[in-house]
């Protein structure tokens, strides 16, 4: 399964999603690109889909949700979603595309939608079964706070799913950010979320097929669980 709108590097794809190699771009910037177009599709990440599905639904949070298309495929599958990102037209889109298809009574759960910063926003402990946080790239100090603060709020027995464009995608894989510095990893990640309290399952890089690439490419794919 391919999923082009992750490719990155031209206007088919995005440049990171909260990080540059000039520095971390700010929620206007981020205004700016939403209103001239959808960045990522519609369709949910390959990852996201394969470690969620067999799940319960109940309550998730899509951390740095962009214009919901996480949201949006959770909402389908019966969960109660809270979509937050800190781009308030981002927000604006999912909103609008999530009420069209609630209207033709296509998705079973709901979405709430909130601007918010991933790497500020105050903990609510317990309140998500789920938290996806996919291809938020940050510079390590605030992608360890956004970690922190999104594994805080994860109900003993929920999961936490995260992919991210891999540091080795930068020399060996297809697209993704150009900057090293907010590529993730996923040992990285792990002993973050270890160190959150969470037990981690999985943490490997995982290869994605891209449309008119001659190579796949490198993602990284953590998932953990907080225990009982």
């Amino acid at each position: 399964m391919s999923d082009p709108a992750e490719a990155l590097g031209t206007a088919d794809g995005p440049v990171a999603r909260h990080g540059m190699a000039g520095g971390p771009m700010d929620a206007a910037a981020w205004d700016a690109r939403y209103a001239a177009a959808s960045l990522w599709g519609s369709a949910p990440n390959v990852f996201v889909v394969r470690h969620t599905r067999g799940l319960t639904p109940g309550r998730a949070r899509d951390v740095a949700a962009g214009d919901g298309r996480h949201a949006v495929w959770l909402a389908g599958e019966g969960w109660q979603v809270e979509a937050l990102d800190f781009s308030a037209t981002a927000i604006e889109r999912g909103r609008a595309a999530a009420g069209r298809l609630a209207a033709e009574g296509r998705l079973s759960g709901a979405i709430t939608w909130r601007v918010a910063d991933a790497t500020t926003v105050e903990p609510e402990p317990g309140t998500a079964d789920l938290v996806v946080m996919a291809y938020l790239h940050l510079p390590a100090p605030a992608a360890r706070e956004a970690l922190v603060r999104a594994a805080a709020t994860l109900a003993p027995g929920g999961t936490f799913v995260l992919v991210g464009h891999d540091r080795s995608n930068l020399a060996d894989g297809t697209g993704g950010p150009q900057d090293p510095a907010v590529l993730t990893d996923a040992g990285t990640v792990a002993a973050t979320l270890a160190e959150a309290g969470l037990e981690v399952t999985l943490a490997e890089v995982a290869a994605r097929p891209v449309d008119g690439a001659s190579r796949p490419a490198l993602d990284t794919v953590v998932v953990a669980v907080r225990p009982l």
